[in-house]
């Protein structure tokens, strides 16, 4: 199935719902301190969501066998990559770093964002991280222009980590972006050759395309698995990690961030 192109109409709608994402992103960034729990940030971006007439995409799925995600948010501590699942009891650290993930609907349309933040002092290590993720996005969302491919924004990710000394996560990918929270195309952190057992269908970036671009980088091996919760994803040898995310619109003027306040 082809990407859906969407018109300025649908555009100005997905903006909104990707500002309703960000002013949650900017209320939970305020909370995260030492001694907080990911619960409370699930509880903000919940309110956040539910006072801008949105509704709060992960809550409920539960794709293939995958049990039903139980909360707004995503919120994946140090190893987790990705998927993590807020509680009370997951108090954060001075010295963690919190991945959170929000998707909402609105108005039929999805926004979805990411960010990785530093709990307190973290590590100059740990910085470095994050600041090699958000540069790696920052190089794919550059690479989101007219006259390339979705693989050009793929190498482009996986440059600018490889650069900096860091594995990307092969397993996971970003994802278009509509009236869906997935649609075609997948927006992989590297492109695999010829021989690979893992193919993309690549496609032509054309005006009105929309996708979500979502580095996630890994300080060690990139051996990943996934717990016995059916969703909270780590690194088998325990490495940190970061991810940041933004949805992306083509057009003739250059890359639109949808998720920006």
């Amino acid at each position: 199935m082809a990407p859906v192109l969407k018109s300025a109409e649908e555009l100005n709608i997905m903006r909104e719902a990707g500002r309703i994402v960000a002013i949650a992103h900017e209320e939970m960034r305020r909370a995260i301190e030492p001694g907080v729990s990911t619960k409370v940030l699930d509880d903000i971006a919940s309110a956040v969501l539910r006072d801008h007439g949105a509704s709060p995409c992960f809550l409920g799925y539960a794709p293939g066998n995958h049990p039903p995600f139980p909360a707004t948010i995503t919120a994946s501590v140090n190893n987790e990559l990705v998927h993590g699942i807020p509680c009370e009891e997951r108090i954060l650290q001075d010295g963690d770093v919190i991945g959170v993930d929000v998707a909402c609907l609105y108005r039929g349309y999805v926004g979805d964002a990411a960010y990785s933040h530093a709990v307190g002092k973290v590590s100059r290590s740990a910085l470095r991280l994050l600041e090699a993720t958000e540069a790696a996005l920052e190089a794919a969302i550059n690479a989101s222009v007219l006259g390339n491919k979705i693989s050009d924004v793929a190498k482009a990710t996986a440059r600018s980590a490889g650069r900096m000394g860091y594995s990307v996560a092969r397993e996971y990918t970003g994802h278009g972006v509509g009236a869906s929270m997935h649609e075609e195309p997948q927006v992989p952190n590297w492109w695999p050759g010829k021989n690979s057992k893992i193919q993309w269908q690549d496609y032509d970036l054309q005006v009105g395309m929309t996708y979500a671009i979502e580095p996630m980088l890994i300080a060690g091996r990139g051996d990943l698995m996934e717990l016995e919760d059916g969703w909270t994803v780590v690194t088998k040898d325990g490495s940190l990690t970061a991810h940041f995310e933004h949805t992306v619109a083509i057009t003739a003027d250059g890359p639109l961030i949808l998720t920006l306040p």
